[in-house]
């Protein structure tokens, strides 16, 4: 025995040595009192939920305002944020949510039941307000308050996909400080000043125009963060921030054109970031035409387009072939054993022809006297014009013309989405890693909501109810492999690509989850930099 206890005594001490030792380390590989510098393009405003708050803000308040829950850094699942566990009622009608103890806010107040009630019932579910994302809440009825530490979703239908939801943009506001407010998402001296949130930083000035500083708070719930201060300089024009990330002066930036990456790419100390995201671009085909309600139309239209070759001219090679609304990075639910169809004109004029669209004299195919001739607007926006460009191109050497019209960004939209007025289109959609896609499938979205293509489909729509309606996670991917599968041979869609995210980051940077940038900003107090 006592042979036993000096061999536990030696491992004991062996650990305690190799402790110290690794202690000793990490406090030397970085600075506790570092700044990060970071970008955004415009003046945020510091509240998730304030309509307009977007893409300038949205990180941001990511840093500044947790949210229930956050995404699982490996697979983004949903993980413990605010919440520490959850879980469905048998009928699917209600969740119920254990929250974090010890959690205060920025002012040293604690957090509790009341202030997730408060940002739901009065703020995101009162429509008078416009919340931004409250849509993705449509199925919330309320918010109760069960304790201090716990709190109940009450739905008005199922609701599987709630935990994904809640990690998406979604931060707890302090009832505390809003709670009065005749309207919560307009207090300026909150939006644009002194925010107060439970996130790792928070601020400590906002110049607007010019730049907002963050620092560390100390009494953060996940431990103390590793760095002293967060900056994040308003600089509006792509090719500037890139240019300050070459330089030094910024520690990440996101790429929003790959021709930006010209001699980054070599430079030893910038590393270039390639992400996946929940974002696909595609061409819909509005099925208010009856042309595109043959299934063969479709299908022959997407066998037309070499899709590879236009990820390589259109975004130099970052993306990958789409194979439907649920990208891979839902490693749990992606499923890429579905209908293919890789480049073949041959096939195309196959499908075409027995669909009853045969070559006229002026080799475009017509049926029933008409040519196939197609109205396919497009925005001025990111790579939409020069990939429509490709897409006509194609269709042309298939005897298909489609005619072209370059527009305004606006106006596009208005036309496009509003009033559907088009007959094809080449556009994208970016959601949360929910498999739930409702919002762009199903009828009821048709053509007023998210389903742009106006596609109707009673065993989709089927299909859909049963994934809000599943409990726990294989019934949920059974059934959305099913979706996959159907949504892959009836293409309401015609799928394009996965976009890769880029990103460049200072190698001086380390402790950032590389999933996504998203998932990133959730866990900032685990970033540091290196000496």
């Amino acid at each position: 025995m006592k042979g036993i206890r000096w061999k536990f005594g030696g491992i004991r001490a062996a650990l305690l040595a190799g402790t110290l030792s690794l202690g000793w380390v990490l406090a030397q590989d970085y600075d506790p009192n570092a700044t990060l510098n970071l970008a955004t393009n415009a003046d945020p405003t510091l509240n998730p939920w304030t309509p307009g708050a977007v893409v300038e803000s949205n990180l941001i308040n990511t840093i500044l305002f947790d949210q229930l829950v956050r995404y699982n850094k490996k697979d983004l699942s949903p993980a413990p944020g605010l919440a520490t566990s959850w879980k469905v009622a048998e009928d699917g009608l209600s969740w119920t949510f254990n929250l974090r103890k010890g959690v205060t806010w920025h002012d040293g107040k604690p957090f509790t039941a009341e202030d997730v009630a408060f940002t739901f019932n009065n703020v995101v579910l009162n429509k008078k307000l416009g919340a931004q994302n409250a849509g993705n809440f449509s199925k919330v009825k309320s918010v109760e308050v069960i304790n201090p530490y716990a709190v109940r979703f009450v739905l008005n239908a199922p609701f599987s996909s709630l935990p994904y939801y809640l990690a998406y943009y979604a931060g707890i506001l302090p009832k505390h400080v809003l709670g009065n407010a005749d309207n919560p998402l307009q207090v300026a001296s909150f939006n644009k000043k002194s925010p107060i949130g439970t996130g790792a930083f928070r601020v400590a000035e906002f110049v607007p125009g010019s730049y907002v500083r963050l620092v560390k708070y100390e009494k953060y719930w996940g431990g103390t963060p590793k760095i002293n201060s967060i900056v994040f300089k308003i600089v509006p024009d792509p090719n500037t921030q890139m240019a300050q990330a070459i330089s030094g002066e910024l520690d990440f930036v996101g790429v929003s054109n790959p021709a930006l990456l010209a001699g980054v790419e070599r430079n030893p100390k910038l590393q270039v970031l390639r992400q996946s995201q929940n974002l696909y671009y595609f061409v819909a085909l509005n099925q208010n035409d009856p042309r595109f309600r043959d299934v063969r139309v479709r299908q022959a239209l997407l066998y037309a387009l070499d899709r590879k070759a236009m990820i390589d001219s259109v975004v130099r090679g970052y993306g990958t072939i789409a194979t439907g609304p649920i990208a891979p990075l839902q490693k749990a639910f992606y499923v890429k054993d579905v209908p293919q169809y890789p480049y073949n004109p041959e096939k195309a004029k196959q499908l075409l022809a027995q669909a009853g669209w045969t070559p006229g004299p002026d080799g475009v195919l017509q049926k029933d006297g008409k040519p196939f001739e197609i109205d396919m607007p497009t925005g001025q926006f990111g790579y939409l014009v020069p990939a429509t460009l490709l897409v006509q191109q194609y269709w042309k050497a298939i005897g298909v013309k489609a005619n072209v019209n370059v527009m305004e960004w606006n106006a596009y939209i208005q036309k496009m989405f509003v009033n559907r007025q088009y007959e094809a289109t080449l556009a994208w959609w970016s959601t949360p890693p929910t498999p739930d896609v409702t919002p762009y499938y199903a009828s009821v979205a048709a053509d007023k909501g998210n389903n742009i293509p106006n596609y109707k489909n009673p065993e989709l729509d089927k299909l859909l109810e049963e994934g809000l309606k599943a409990r726990g996670i294989q019934e949920q991917v059974l059934v959305y492999r099913r979706i996959q599968r159907l949504l892959a041979e009836q293409l309401p869609y015609l799928y394009l690509w996965y976009p890769d995210i880029i990103s460049v980051r200072n190698e001086r940077v380390g402790g950032m989850a590389d999933i996504n940038t998203a998932t990133a900003f959730q866990y900032s107090s685990e970033w540091f930099i290196k000496r």
